[in-house]
């Protein structure tokens, strides 16, 4: 009796130990992972700030988002320096500032003997002499802040470049090929001051030989807007790039001969553009105010009056003009032919909106150039007509960004 009840014992303490240590080998790798989490849990947090700093310093697709709204921000202010700029020239505003001075002239004159003391150094010049000499100095005052508030526009786009660059830069948000783009943009910038004050200055500069209403000189108007122009056109073609995912779309012949048609749409639009500096620098938007013939004929009969014949295209007002309209309607022609081609094709939708709105703003600015010519040049509906033709180029950008290539 006795002995069995040992035996019993035995036999349940020997399984209950087993049952033990089968337990304690089960928890035993549990035990070995929680630690193991603890450690790295531990090195995590150690570690945290500069793996957080690590992955920030590389450029991402969150990063580069933020590069590319800045972008796009930095070429909305170009448009704004262009609609003022193309408001000064009409309210004929952009020789009332004869000097140049990057920080100096960022404060206007406050009293009224610095008002005297700055209207008596615009006295000196050409344009008051001949075109103003009755100006009072309230008059002068109105154009003498339409330029004074286009070169502090000028000094806000050049801040609104530089100073985030050099922020993006240091986080390290900016890769490598992008580091060159925007050293580029900024120092076309600094290039794009210099050339506006090389323009005013060919307004300011005596001409005995000359009895015509002092101007800046077409060429140098010209260089300017299309500077600017440019500087636009990289920054959004940037920003969009960095923004927009490129559209998934088999590399087809009919997509290829579209896209080349695209980017030839797009150099005659920015060309047009370019054209409407020299009608803006020669006034030949009061010659001829009637639309479509010039004076009842198809081809006016001083279309080749200067000599030599090359001189008629750059410096002739009717020539100017009739250049400016055979561009405009080659634009919207070959506008019209992509919106046609582009609607044979599958595209993506943003795409298509894109071609979609291009065409659209084509046939709203033709509508107001030959309204601006045929009410012979009023100041809103010209400005409205100048400001449309960087809408014009904005569109031909987003198309082209929408069809461009996937990158490899």
């Amino acid at each position: 009796m006795l002995l069995s009840k040992l035996r019993t014992t035995i036999f349940c303490g020997c399984r209950y130990a087993g049952k033990g240590l089968q337990q304690n080998s089960h928890q035993r790798p549990q035990l070995r992972q929680w630690l193991v989490r603890r450690n790295q849990s531990s090195i995590t947090v150690e570690a945290g700030p500069s793996s957080t700093s690590a992955a920030v310093s590389v450029p991402n697709a969150a990063t580069n988002r933020m590069v590319g709204r800045w972008l796009l921000g930095c070429s909305g202010l170009v448009v704004g320096a262009v609609v003022l700029g193309g408001v000064t020239r009409l309210t004929e505003s952009g020789l009332s500032m004869v000097d140049w001075h990057l920080v100096r002239e960022m404060k206007p004159p406050q009293s009224e003997a610095e008002w005297e003391a700055e209207f008596s150094k615009y006295k000196q010049f050409p344009e008051f002499k001949i075109l103003n000499h009755e100006m009072t100095l309230p008059e002068f005052k109105f154009i003498f802040y339409m330029e004074w508030g286009h070169r502090m526009w000028g000094r806000l786009v050049g801040l609104a470049y530089i100073l985030p660059a050099v922020y993006f830069w240091k986080k390290g948000y900016l890769a490598r090929s992008m580091k060159g783009k925007v050293l580029g943009l900024c120092g076309f910038v600094f290039f794009q001051g210099l050339l506006g004050w090389y323009m005013v200055k060919s307004g300011l500069e005596e001409k005995p030989e000359s009895h015509d209403v002092p101007r800046v000189s077409q060429y140098r108007l010209c260089a300017h807007l299309g500077s600017a122009l440019v500087l636009y056109c990289a920054s959004l073609w940037t920003g969009l790039t960095l923004i927009l995912p490129a559209n998934k779309m088999a590399d087809s012949k009919r997509l290829m001969q579209l896209r080349r048609f695209a980017k030839g749409t797009g150099g005659l639009v920015f060309l047009t553009a370019l054209s409407g500096a020299f009608v803006a620098g020669l006034d030949a938007g009061l010659v001829y105010n009637s639309f479509p013939k010039m004076a009842d004929k198809w081809i006016p009969d001083d279309i080749l009056a200067f000599s030599p014949a090359l001189k008629n295209i750059f410096e002739n007002p009717t020539t100017v003009q009739f250049d400016h309209r055979i561009l405009a309607i080659g634009s919207l022609t070959a506008i019209t032919g992509l919106y046609l081609f582009s609607r044979r094709m599958m595209l993506p939708r943003r795409a298509k909106i894109a071609i979609s709105l291009l065409a659209a703003m084509a046939y709203t600015q033709v509508a107001l150039g030959i309204s601006t010519l045929l009410l012979y040049v009023p100041t809103p509906l010209a400005a409205t007509h100048q400001s449309g033709s960087v809408a014009l180029l904005t569109f031909a950008i987003w198309v082209l960004a929408e069809l461009r290539k996937m990158p490899k």
